[in-house]
């Protein structure tokens, strides 16, 4: 019986281990590889590429485990100098008003470029 339960322990562990060295754990959040972004994640990137043509940086992630459900979006962009962060969201909002119609949740955080 020992040696049964010995075995299954050191299964699991070795399970764990594998699990631990092929997915980095970011804020209760699995991260995956640039490269292996979603189809949202990229649709949704596009269209913010396109309606924010000066931004600086944008990074667009799917927070629903891949199902398209919630997105968080980090944008940083001079268009959004001398607004209020509620106006800044609004303008993101509203260049996606068509994705979000299909979403659970939405995470906007922006800001302006510092120079």
């Amino acid at each position: 019986m020992f040696a049964c339960s010995r075995s299954l322990n050191s299964a699991v562990v070795s399970a764990l281990r594998l699990l631990r060295s092929n997915q980095t754990a970011v804020t209760g959040q699995l991260e995956r590889p640039l490269s292996t972004q979603t189809d949202g994640e990229v649709r949704i990137a596009k269209i913010l590429k396109e309606k924010f043509p000066s931004a600086s940086s944008l990074k667009v992630v799917d927070i629903s485990g891949g199902c398209g459900a919630m997105y968080e979006i980090h944008i940083e962009s001079s268009e959004f100098k001398g607004k209020r962060t509620v106006q800044q969201h609004q303008l993101v909002n509203q260049a996606l008003k068509d994705e979000i119609q299909n979403m659970h949740g939405l995470r906007i955080f922006t800001d302006v470029p510092q120079h």
